[in-house]
């Protein structure tokens, strides 16, 4: 591939603008900048869930999983980045979905609301389901202004569900169970 990166500051993006994959020039607080950039966001955020899931034991399968998914939110920050472009299809909306249903076949039916937490793996899965929520919100307000390729939305809704799939599977591998929240608990 050869070296991408020769040079790290370019400064060209000192006046408040940065490049697009196409060669035009955007303001950085563009909806694309910003529904690019929390795809990043939330790819940092998955970084830091398959650490801990690497570091619990019997979770590395989940981790391996969310790899595939860092792969492809690179690819779908690349199809932000450059109008118009594909690179998210039907195809990785059935791979979640394939997930999704195997992993929630062994977890118990949910009754109440879970609160984030139960083991550390399991409350970053559930931060970065929030952050995949905002980047959904962030991608949708783009596509409301611009063209955008609309498996892309369905991808982050669906991944949204599996980062709630996977906290769930983390909190009760961890022994530390989920956390539930109690409605009827004394107020005030």
């Amino acid at each position: 591939m050869g070296n991408r990166l020769s040079k790290i500051y370019t400064r060209t993006g000192d006046d408040g603008t940065t490049g697009l994959g196409d060669g035009s020039r955007t303001a950085k607080d563009s909806r694309r900048v910003e529904a690019y950039g929390t795809v990043d966001e939330l790819n940092s955020v998955i970084g830091v869930v398959i650490a801990e899931l690497n570091s619990a034991e019997g979770l590395e399968e989940l981790a391996s999983l969310l790899l595939d998914v860092q792969h492809h939110l690179f690819d779908l920050g690349g199809e932000l980045c450059i109008p118009e472009s594909e690179m998210i299809a039907d195809g990785h909306i059935e791979r979640l979905e394939d997930e999704l249903d195997r992993l929630n076949e062994s977890l118990p039916r949910l009754k109440e609301f879970i609160l984030p937490g139960g083991s550390p793996a399991a409350a970053h899965a559930h931060l970065a389901r929030t952050v995949c929520r905002r980047a959904e919100r962030r991608v949708i307000a783009l596509a409301r202004h611009e063209p955008v390729n609309e498996p892309a939305i369905r991808y982050l809704n669906r991944l949204s569900d599996l980062l709630f799939v996977v906290a769930r599977t983390a909190a009760r591998a961890s022994g530390a169970g989920e956390v539930f929240w109690n409605h009827e608990r004394k107020q005030g």
